[in-house]
């Protein structure tokens, strides 16, 4: 866990924070008391969260993979999240060392961690930007200054897009974001459902009020209208363990559980 007599100036201990909690998950070392709390009580109403996590981490690094493979030099992660160990810049840059990786974020916890833990990658750099108007990135000079969107763009989105409210300004901010991107750019994206047990989700939301966030869980039908805009790869939406396994191994036994939807779309 994270030493909490040393931290980076700035960082609120006491209010637990999204990515934190989600590190926590991971078992990740950065985090404090008040997001274990937190996710403490979230594992008491999702047991599978931790697997959940995992499943949903190791999709962002095969989806990354998919897309290095396939010639994309140039990624844009959008959302809350710390740039753990296999995050997207060591995932891309295991098979292309040169890619340019860009962290996007609007919280001003995940900036100070963030900028702390990528001081010494010269292949990385943190924007901040609102993530709920993913579509803004493709405006912003110092995004600009980095990424060049005449040519392929892995935009990922990564638990963004259920903590916008409307689906109808979720599907229109894609919209956007895909007008402005070049051909050949995909989109990596996840979506929390409630599809498997809708009873669980007024507790689920109850425990992250606790950090500020309010999300929304949809069904297939509602993620497939949001991401439209998009050309969704082959096995298309399906649940984080389920997309392109690397291999026989033991995953999620019951992929549903891990109440996450993903995908990649083409532009």
């Amino acid at each position: 866990m994270a030493d909490e007599r040393w931290t980076p100036a700035d960082v609120d201990l006491v209010r637990p924070n999204t990515a934190r909690i989600y590190d926590y998950l991971l078992g990740g070392k950065d985090n404090y008391a008040a997001d274990r709390e937190v996710a403490e009580r979230l594992l008491a109403v999702i047991p599978e969260a931790r697997t959940a996590a995992r499943e949903n981490h190791a999709f962002i690094g095969r989806a990354v993979r998919f897309l290095a493979r396939r010639g994309v030099r140039q990624f844009i992660d959008i959302g809350t999240k710390l740039p753990a160990r296999g995050n997207v810049h060591e995932v891309a840059a295991e098979v292309a060392p040169g890619a340019t990786v860009v962290f996007a974020d609007g919280d001003p916890v995940v900036l100070v961690h963030a900028r702390a833990l990528l001081a010494r990658t010269r292949r990385a750099a943190f924007v901040r930007c609102d993530p709920k108007r993913p579509e803004a990135v493709a405006d912003d000079p110092e995004v600009r200054a980095l990424i060049d969107f005449e040519q392929p763009v892995g935009v990922v989105l990564d638990r963004v897009l259920h903590f916008i409210e409307d689906a109808a300004e979720a599907a229109a901010a894609l919209r956007r974001l895909h007008d402005a991107l070049a051909p050949g750019s995909h989109l990596v994206f996840t979506h929390i459902t409630q599809e498997p047990e809708p009873e669980s989700g007024g507790d689920v939301g109850r425990v992250f009020r606790t950090a500020g966030d309010h999300f929304w869980g949809r069904s297939r039908a509602e993620i497939l209208d949001i991401v439209a805009a998009f050309d969704l790869v082959e096995p298309g939406l399906a649940y984080t363990s389920e997309w392109r396994p690397d291999g026989p191994g033991p995953g999620a036994a019951h992929p549903e559980r891990t109440f996450t939807l993903a995908g990649v779309g083409r532009r």
